[in-house]
């Protein structure tokens, strides 16, 4: 099944072994963990989860002209007791770290009432918090009643499966390029949902009261997945990871249990037009490109055994060696130990500090790494 079509899968027709085309960019009804343990272990990229708050609300919420709040009264929000809460927490994170890569990361958004208690129970189960994200809303509800500071914000924990996950994945530089070069903050400023995006039922309401923006989902996916990765949402509502992942180039699966919003979903999701590839490409620094090492330009023929490297004002001179090290009067080693060496420093980099001679002037044979990386990326490599 393409990125462009949705389905609606039931529990009961997908197996524990069902080949990823089966699930993938669909939405599975039934209970999250009861979901969840019929995807394939280690099968999913990113997880973002927007569970129930537990709001604990004690009757009708009114504003001072006395009508009625549409808060979150429904059913699926309400837990008998915070054991009742916790025990329903620990259940579907231990399910969706069981799906988890083991370099994926999981975000989970929510509100004082819910989200401390959340963290806790992630640090138990051996997730490792890597950032807590405020969002901060630029049009808040009103505090009503007077008697509280307005809540204009929520926090997403941003966690990896282990302490030991080292490779996953995090778009540094396209964050920091797209906040005007600066490294972009754990404070997040977005309006919530409103507008032509906030989608209403026949009668004009809401079709779900924690409908999240999709500016929101946009930063998520964007910072830390890939094009081509999975996303997988166990509360997925109305579907908003759903359309975003479409539009960005990555799949999903969501887990959802109310009809209604599934049928929401798919009529949305449906709807979305996936970017073109060359809008998905993602900024990457030099921590991301491929690992050259000096070697590699003799493999190549980029660089010869005898040739002379000096340095950009010609204080040195090293002999390339065949075995890819250099020679500088009684200093021998690697291209960044003879650097650090004949300077007196503890280190160099000695892919700038070393040029070799082109055209009757000096270029640093970093020129020549560019080369080799090059070769590296259209092979596929």
């Amino acid at each position: 099944m393409s990125a462009s079509q949705t389905a609606l899968r039931h529990l009961d027709g997908l197996s524990p072994a069902a080949p990823a085309a089966e699930w993938l960019d669909t939405i599975l009804k039934g209970d999250c963990v009861a979901a969840l343990e019929r995807l394939p272990e280690k099968s999913v990229d990113v997880i973002f989860a927007d569970p129930p708050y537990n709001l604990q609300l004690d009757g009708d919420l009114h504003r001072p002209d006395q009508s009625k709040v549409d808060a979150v009264d429904d059913a699926w929000d309400q837990f008998e007791s915070f054991a009742a809460y916790d025990a329903f927490t620990r259940a579907w994170l231990l399910a969706a770290r069981r799906v988890l890569k083991p370099n994926g990361t999981i975000w989970v958004i929510g509100s004082y009432h819910n989200i401390f208690r959340v963290g806790a129970i992630m640090q138990d189960l051996g997730f490792w918090i890597l950032n807590d994200i405020v969002w901060r809303k630029t049009n808040p509800m009103p505090n009503f009643r007077g008697r509280r500071f307005q809540n204009a914000h929520e926090t997403m924990i941003w966690a990896s499966r282990d302490p030991s996950a080292k490779g996953y994945t995090f778009n540094y530089e396209a964050m920091k390029a797209a906040n005007d070069d600066v490294q972009m903050r754990s404070d997040w400023l977005f309006p919530i949902c409103t507008g032509n995006e906030r989608l209403k039922d026949e009668n004009g309401n809401k079709v779900h009261p924690t409908q999240k923006p999709e500016a929101l989902l946009a930063r998520v996916l964007l910072s830390s997945s890939k094009p081509g990765d999975v996303v997988l949402d166990p509360f997925f509502g109305t579907g908003t990871t759903g359309a975003v992942a479409k539009k960005l180039g990555r799949h999903f699966v969501g887990v959802e249990r109310e009809q209604a919003y599934i049928d929401a979903a798919l009529e949305r999701i449906a709807e979305v037009e996936p970017l073109e590839m060359t809008a998905l490409k993602i900024m990457t620094g030099k921590r991301a490109e491929p690992r050259v090492a000096f070697a590699s330009l003799l493999d190549n023929g980029l660089i010869r055994p005898g040739a002379a490297l000096h340095d950009a004002r010609r204080r040195f001179r090293a002999v390339v060696r065949a075995d890819g090290t250099l020679e500088c009067g009684d200093v021998a080693g690697s291209i960044h130990k003879v650097g650090a060496q004949v300077q007196g420093l503890d280190a160099c980099n000695g892919w700038t500090f070393w040029h070799y001679e082109r055209h009757g002037g000096l270029m640093p044979i970093d020129e020549l790494r560019r080369i080799v990386r090059l070769g590296i990326e259209r092979a596929g490599g």
